[in-house]
């Protein structure tokens, strides 16, 4: 009842359902964060997804890494793949400019929906020049 309640106030109107494996993940997950942790995972679901259907890759990492499975399980790791910081950080930089864009550079609800503060969010900004790449990106519209 709680997620219906969360998705018709954030979903304004639109007809979204949630996968039997999303709603298996909701249902098996121990809210540390109470009822408000929940609502911030439907409105992070609402903002990352496709606003049609909630599938588990659309929920919070917490979920999803919580027993170590899910489809984030990522199927096979090689050592390699695994050892790179590269590409965890330009997998990072790419979450993050996903998430600032659909949030119309709000940082307090990007940081919000990514899981971290205001101040690391800022710092990982910096570090990546995302608000840098942003403003040139717009001065070329």
């Amino acid at each position: 009842m709680l997620v219906q309640c969360f998705l018709d106030r954030h979903a304004g109107g639109e007809n979204v359902k949630f996968t039997p494996a999303a709603m298996r993940l909701l249902m098996q997950y121990d809210w540390p964060g109470n009822v408000r942790e929940l609502e911030n995972c439907i409105s992070r679901a609402l903002t990352l997804g496709d606003r049609e259907r909630i599938d588990e890759d659309d929920l919070s990492p917490a979920l999803l890494g919580r027993n170590g499975v899910g489809k984030a399980h990522f199927a096979e790791v090689t050592e390699s793949e695994a050892s790179s910081t590269m590409a965890l950080e330009e997998l990072e930089k790419l979450t993050i400019q996903r998430v600032f864009n659909k949030v119309g550079g709000d940082k307090a609800k990007a940081g919000e929906l990514l899981g971290i503060s205001r101040a690391t969010l800022y710092r990982k900004l910096k570090r990546y020049q995302i608000l840098a790449d942003l403003s040139t990106a717009k001065g070329l519209e």
